[in-house]
């Protein structure tokens, strides 16, 4: 986040360097008394943001994803047939996620490469597919392209800390609950902003096609939404005084704060929301498979062991959440 804005400052400048710039006989131009410097943005803002109209919500259990398969098949044989042997004939999974969260789905400044908490899980199903952790093949793409892509079956699956709601099991399937997560606020620490109440009548920042927008919207403040394509360009936001905070769920309030000192998670949850898998809707072998690779993950560790990489120095120490299961 930090180099994004050096960049651009460093732009800037240059941009006035070479408009100085000329022979030495030539006169400087005036500059007008009316002139202004524009704080550059991050592309695609809405500020307010469009707020979509919430539709009827539809009852269910937004944790409950189908049971998985008594016997998971062998790495490198699945069963004919299936979605998931077509991705074994394809030869790699396509998997929709976030370069831009830190400790979730970034790029590894050493080595350019796609690391983190959801990386890993992506890593964990090509293993169970193909027996090969690198056979995956990720997509980047925006909060608002996470249940198109799925619907275009554009990519087999988005790991992008998707909440779980009945709504959204509408028109994709999910997996059982991989971490749970609370909506709150990230703010400057200068700004000694305690929670929702604080921010009245002020702008808060969270990205587009998100249930965090609508949360926010639907808080008795008059806050005032704005939209982004991603949750760093919010941090961007904050840190140039155009918002005056950032509130999504609290595991990626998490990574911002890590990454800018000068901020803080705070507020109390004003949400539930279980992360699920997205799935296509109609796959039901492909979401029992996923659950039973998420079962082995909570059953030998390996859950635990990548939480313990990415997130227990920041969250503190978690146990996986319990899966929920329908026939």
């Amino acid at each position: 986040m930090k180099t994004k804005v050096k960049i651009a400052a460093v732009m800037v400048t240059a941009g006035l360097a070479v408009t100085g710039c000329g022979t030495p006989d030539e006169a400087p131009r005036p500059v007008s008394a009316e002139a202004t410097a524009v704080v550059p943005r991050p592309l695609n803002v809405q500020d307010p943001a469009e707020i979509p109209s919430a539709p009827a919500a539809p009852t269910c259990d937004p944790r409950a994803s189908l049971r998985p398969p008594a016997t998971m098949p062998q790495p490198g044989s699945m069963p004919a047939n299936t979605t998931m042997a077509d991705i074994e004939q394809r030869g790699r999974l396509v998997v929709g996620i976030d370069q831009n969260a830190y400790l979730f789905g970034f790029r590894d400044p050493g080595t350019g490469e796609l690391v983190g908490f959801e990386i890993d899980f992506a890593r964990e199903i090509a293993r169970a597919i193909f027996g090969d952790p690198a056979k995956v093949q990720f997509q980047a793409i925006t909060t608002a392209e996470r249940i198109p892509k799925l619907q275009s079956k554009e990519v087999d699956l988005v790991i992008r800390t998707m909440s779980m709601t009945c709504e959204r099991w509408q028109q994709v399937w999910f997996s059982s609950e991989y971490i749970p997560s609370r909506q709150r606020l990230l703010v400057r620490k200068a700004d000694k902003v305690k929670d929702f109440a604080d921010l009245r009548g002020k702008k808060v920042c969270a990205t587009r096609g998100s249930t965090s927008i609508v949360t926010i919207a639907a808080q008795p403040h008059n806050l005032i939404p704005v939209s982004t394509d991603s949750t760093l360009d919010c941090l961007v936001l904050l840190q140039q005084g155009q918002v005056d905070a950032v509130s999504t769920i609290d595991i990626l309030l998490a990574g911002l704060a890590a990454q800018d000192p000068t901020t803080e998670v705070t507020g109390q949850p004003v949400s539930d929301e279980p992360a699920g898998i997205g799935i296509p809707k109609g796959q039901d072998d492909m979401t029992r498979f996923v659950n039973g690779v998420l079962e082995k993950m909570r059953a030998d560790g390996t859950w635990t062991r990548i939480y313990d990489k990415w997130l227990k120095a920041r969250l503190g120490p978690a146990t996986p959440p319990a899966p929920v299961y329908r026939n």
